[in-house]
């Protein structure tokens, strides 16, 4: 059975407006809701075209987002979005959908693309804890290693040094 064959065009733009829009259509240079409609796309009669009343700028319902530009339906994109999301190799997801395996490439790659552009970056606070931790605190027995890189690790004649690093002493033969 072919994916691509339970899509609907229609549906598909429908979810993108829902998702892009939820309080309604706003323009996307300047984000105001003073907007018209404008027709339909010729070739994707499920696309919506507007008109800014505030900017006189026109858009579509796939301006400013990754889908926009491409000569892929919607359907594919969001078939092959799908199919991401079930971890399929590229070949396989040019296989499904039925599409040379470089267009599914250059699909891939814009969509992944498109969601590393839309995440945030994390901002840690407060306490952050971490469980285990390797530290080489110095060449201990060594000394060839300490020789060869002459001393580039922070002259520390093998003892560990650093700000916010503590020592337990467990045995007294231990130190040198």
């Amino acid at each position: 059975m072919n994916l691509l064959h339970l899509l609907d065009d229609d549906k598909c733009f429908e979810v993108i407006r829902a998702h892009r829009w939820p309080e309604g259509v706003r323009c996307p240079h300047c984000h105001m809701n003073q907007i018209t409609k404008q027709g339909r796309d010729e070739r994707q009669r499920a696309r919506q075209r507007y008109r800014c009343l505030a900017c006189q700028q026109k858009f579509d319902d796939l301006t400013g987002t990754v889908f926009a530009g491409h000569h892929q339906p919607l359907r594919v994109w969001v078939a092959g979005l799908y199919l991401m999301g079930l971890n399929l190799s590229n070949r396989q997801i040019a296989h499904e959908l039925g599409i040379n395996e470089d267009d599914a490439q250059q699909l891939t790659r814009q969509l992944r693309q498109g969601v590393v552009e839309a995440s945030t970056t994390p901002n840690l606070s407060g306490t952050v804890e971490i469980d285990e931790v390797y530290l080489v605190a110095g060449h201990k027995g060594q000394h060839a290693e300490v020789q060869k890189r002459g001393g580039q690790d922070g002259g520390d004649d093998g003892k560990a040094s650093g700000a916010g690093v503590q020592q337990r002493r467990t045995n007294p033969r231990s130190w040198g």
